[in-house]
């Protein structure tokens, strides 16, 4: 199933997409899909499945093989820097860094004014914003070593914000977390939507799609379903347990 979104309204395009590592290993092949700004992608499939490759590509971090990656008809990798805001996922950050909540929204705004040039009143403003946005102007001084889990998140989902970008890349944000952090993401999350960007996530959680997401996507290394959610679900009740347990069926 495959839905092709009008293309004037096209923020993020696959055409016979193929992903390749490094080493010439290929890690997804035969993605298509077009998503709106203001809608949001949920990347579902089991681990190995192809969700963070898919992201990372999308974010310019992996070499295109074959067909069509495009970011408002440019290849990632011509964008302007700050562009695309990437959130990895929680595993692979490193969490013993010395920096508060404040100095790692800051980061943010590197990509658009460098390392070495001073905060401006407006990087001051937006950083407040991006804190302010995520629920987390009051912790903004506290080392981010000593938030809990959910926190963490939401302070590297504000330094996406701090970084101005045309599209939020979000890898598994809500894994691990409880029900009311996960209620403030699917709040935050819906909001950069609601301001017109187009926002891709992957995720294993399929019980509450219809309220994250715009439409699906479901990789098991190749593309297996796509669509709006809504089409997608009716059409194969099944998906949510059969994903979870290894391939989704088509």
């Amino acid at each position: 199933m495959t839905t092709v979104v009008a293309e004037k309204a096209v923020a993020v395009a696959a055409y016979g997409l193929q992903v390749a590592y490094g080493d010439g290993r290929v890690g997804l092949t035969g993605v298509n899909f077009a998503l709106a700004p203001g809608q949001v992608m949920g990347v579902i499939g089991p681990n190995g499945s192809g969700k963070s490759t898919l992201l990372k590509a999308t974010a310019g971090l992996l070499r295109v093989s074959a067909g069509t990656l495009l970011v408002f008809g440019k290849k990632p990798t011509d964008l302007e820097p700050g562009s695309i805001a990437y959130v990895p996922q929680m595993e692979a950050v490193d969490w013993h860094f010395p920096a508060t909540v404040r100095d790692i929204v800051s980061m943010g705004r590197f990509p658009k004014i460098g390392r070495l040039r001073r905060f401006s009143a407006r990087d001051r403003h937006l950083v407040n914003e991006a804190l302010t946005a995520v629920e987390l102007l009051d912790l903004a001084d506290r080392p981010i070593g000593q938030l809990s889990g959910g926190q963490q998140q939401r302070a590297f989902i504000a330094r996406a914000i701090a970084q101005e970008p045309v599209i939020y890349l979000l890898d598994e944000p809500a894994t691990g977390v409880d029900a009311a952090t996960e209620e403030k993401l699917l709040r935050i999350v819906r909001a950069l939507a609601g301001d017109g960007k187009p926002v891709m996530m992957s995720t294993h959680d399929l019980e509450r799609a219809r309220e994250w997401f715009d439409r699906l996507l479901v990789l098991d290394t190749h593309q297996v379903l796509e669509g709006p959610t809504d089409d997608v679900l009716t059409a194969h009740p099944g998906l949510s347990h059969s994903h979870a347990h290894g391939h989704p069926k088509p």
